[in-house]
């Protein structure tokens, strides 16, 4: 393949393969052939390196309207909480953010909510899949971990929020 100045062969790799679940707009042109997978590389034949144990959660993962009660919740708050009679103090609305602006705000927003004592947020991600996908992980990241209780969606219709038990601040 023709290397293309700028490009390197995976750029034109990935390039070609995208080109491939594209149609023809104009007559007589062709697409590009994609290059020759390079060798897979050989395993060596020494023995494998001794796998460090895999750390320990300090906190299980949060709740999402899930049935079980988490730990340190009575049935009766989960209940509340689950069905959306205990109300949000506070909301974030990430609509029109990037992944990198809303992984900021989720983090000052819930840092500043821990801090002002406030027991239920909500976080407001839309129906988009990136940031929707992004938020659990982002809220089991080891600095925001032990801020929260338990999550869970408003209702079965409304997938496009999460709402948000913090723990008490202690002391």
């Amino acid at each position: 393949m023709a290397r293309r100045k700028g490009l390197s062969e995976e750029d034109l790799r990935l390039w070609a393969a995208y080109g491939r679940t594209l149609t023809k707009l104009m007559p007589g042109r062709a697409r590009l052939p994609l290059p020759a997978d390079p060798p897979a590389p050989q395993p060596e034949a020494t023995t494998p390196p001794p796998q460090a144990p895999k750390p320990k959660l300090v906190h299980p993962p949060p709740y999402i309207g899930v049935d079980a009660t988490p730990g340190g919740l009575d049935k009766s708050t989960w209940k509340q909480f689950r069905t959306g009679k205990i109300r949000a103090e506070a909301r974030l609305d990430l609509h029109g953010h990037t992944a990198a602006k809303a992984h900021h705000e989720v983090l000052h927003f819930l840092e500043l909510s821990h801090g002002a004592r406030l027991c239920c947020v909500e976080i407001i991600t839309g129906k988009g899949e990136i940031l929707a996908r992004e938020l659990p992980h982002w809220l089991n990241a080891p600095n925001l971990r032990p801020l929260i209780l338990a999550m869970a969606h408003p209702h079965a219709a409304n997938t496009g929020s999460v709402r948000i038990l913090l723990r008490r601040v202690r002391g």
